[in-house]
């Protein structure tokens, strides 16, 4: 029995979208977000309370309401920058108000949660802009055993905090978009992807050859550039918010991919 032409077509051109996406080539570009969504997906904040009202403000400026778009936060909230507990609450205040934001976990909140549960073991996160955290809760470091440090958080800091920060995701998917921290172990299926993988990877994600990226278009921060990068098959958002750089979000609605920025 022949095929009808239309039945051929089709099944031909989903097995040339399927060997597109297996080479890498330029697929990427006609990636969508759903119909009717526009989504801002912001970068490593750091700390910078400053930056991120800044940046909400020109989102609310140019959406008309932040209730007409979805939110993704990429992680790294924490650390270095002078404002952490202000940044959380700040996201605390957004969940509260718009369920379908979304809060994904970085590196750094791993480390914190780490820290604060076994802070004997995990003292080197202090040095990794721990202490400007701790500090933003008004707890000094300064001669302080690991121990006490932590259960001063625990007594000083909103349970809501710590509940938020366990709460975090790893990953989210949006249509051809997945949102992660840091990236994806090149080759790798999503459900074989651990923990570590997601919230730390670098150099062996930003270079992977074609035949072993995703089949979604990675949004990550992470790893900090001087201006937003769209390789087609990845976007990254870290623009060095701490660093004296930039406070950055891509902006997807349709195929259309821009970015959003303010600076220190």
């Amino acid at each position: 029995m022949s095929v009808p032409a239309g039945m051929e077509f089709a099944r031909m051109a989903r097995m040339i979208d399927q060997l597109l996406r297996k080479s890498g080539s330029d697929w990427p570009k006609n990636a969508a977000v759903p119909d009717g969504k526009r989504i801002y997906a912001i970068g490593d904040i750091h700390g910078r309370a400053d930056m991120l009202d800044e940046l909400l403000y020109d989102i609310e400026q140019e959406s008309g309401s932040l209730d007409a778009v979805q939110l993704v936060f990429l992680g790294d909230y924490v650390d270095r920058g002078d404002d952490s507990r202000g940044v959380i609450e700040k996201l605390i205040q957004i969940a509260a108000n718009h369920e379908n934001a979304v809060f994904l976990k970085g590196n750094h909140e791993e480390l914190m949660l780490d820290f604060l549960e076994e802070p004997e073991d995990l003292g080197h996160w202090l040095d990794w802009g721990g202490e400007e955290t701790m500090e933003s809760y008004g707890i000094s470091t300064v001669g302080q055993p690991k121990e006490a440090l932590a259960e001063q958080w625990f007594a000083l800091a909103p349970k809501t905090h710590f509940d938020f920060l366990k709460s975090l995701k790893l990953h989210h998917i949006e249509g051809d978009f997945l949102f992660v921290h840091a990236g994806l172990r090149p080759g790798a299926p999503l459900e074989e992807q651990t923990d570590a993988d997601m919230l730390w990877i670098r150099k062996r994600f930003h270079n992977a050859a074609p035949n072993e990226r995703p089949d979604h278009v990675v949004v990550h921060g992470h790893t900090p550039t001087a201006k937003p990068v769209d390789a087609g098959w990845r976007i990254g958002v870290d623009t060095g918010a701490v660093y004296g750089g930039m406070l950055t979000a891509v902006v997807l609605e349709g195929t259309e991919r821009r970015f959003l920025s303010v600076a220190d």
